[in-house]
């Protein structure tokens, strides 16, 4: 008796949600980015520091003739000490949350670089860890020159602002993170108005950059415990006073958290969105 034999299963599709692939075949995308980069680099430094420096200037020393002393920890800062170590976390989040946007959303929407890319060995997943690693060298690059511009004004010269350095490297991936999230669901540049008005700016405010958050409402600063900026601000400011975090571990652990959440979610969307 002739027996039937059924027809091969197809193939299932991977899920989008899978662990992120972690390979070191990011490293050339990256290095990749750093030589286009390389001929823009003065240019690209002159804009992402003007900014925070004329925030630091204007509101450092403008305002800060007018608050005078603050008291932080039990400690009394000049308000320019105060501003300057919450807007340094700024120009962080801001100098990866741009490259992670405008630049990434035109090497994969509008130049079609990930797509040249793709057809060599690497995967979409490196490409994406690429980008994350890429804007957070960028906003490094961005808060080292800061950094200078604030040793150069005598602003703070604590030994542990070499702590912070690192800190802030961590900073940048986070927000470039959670910027990859938003490039992968953008269809066009003013998407990412939305982000900057709505997630950013309010996140700004919130954390604790510019006044003490113990002046926000109780509900208001429960809420403002657990935003990204605010664990950052809360491990940077003690550095710039000399003083060391009181609560490390629990600002360490909600950066990673966000860190490895975001970012997993942003390699989904954008497998989702390149259907890989």
């Amino acid at each position: 008796m002739q027996t039937v034999s059924s027809p091969a299963a197809a193939p299932s599709t991977p899920s989008v949600w899978r662990p992120p692939s972690l390979s070191l075949r990011f490293w050339p995308v990256f290095l990749r980015n750093l030589l286009v980069w390389r001929k823009l680099a003065i240019p690209s430094l002159v804009g992402n520091i003007a900014e925070p420096l004329m925030w630091l200037v204007a509101f450092g020393y403008g305002m800060g003739a007018l608050v005078g002393q603050m008291q932080v920890n039990g400690q009394q800062v000049p308000y320019i000490l105060f501003l300057a170590s919450g807007s340094v976390c700024m120009s962080a989040m801001n100098a990866a949350s741009f490259e992670a946007l405008y630049s990434a959303f035109s090497r994969m929407h509008v130049q079609k670089t990930w797509e040249g890319i793709m057809n060599t060995p690497v995967a979409l997943d490196d490409v994406v860890l690429a980008e994350m690693f890429w804007a957070a060298f960028k906003a490094l690059f961005t808060v080292t020159a800061i950094l200078g511009v604030m040793l150069a004004l005598g602003i703070s010269h604590s030994p542990k602002l070499l702590v912070a350095w690192p800190v802030l490297l961590c900073v940048g991936v986070m927000f470039s993170s959670i910027a990859l999230i938003f490039n992968a669901l953008a269809k066009g540049y003013d998407f990412f108005t939305y982000y900057f008005t709505l997630v950013l700016t309010p996140m700004m405010f919130l954390s604790g950059v510019f006044f003490p958050r113990e002046q926000l409402p109780p509900l208001v600063r429960a809420i403002s415990d657990w935003l990204p900026l605010t664990n950052a601000v809360e491990l940077v400011r003690p550095l710039f006073m000399d003083q060391w975090p009181q609560q490390p571990l629990r600002h360490g652990l909600v950066m990673v958290a966000t860190t490895v959440a975001a970012y997993w979610v942003a390699v989904a969307l954008t497998r989702k969105r390149f259907k890989a």
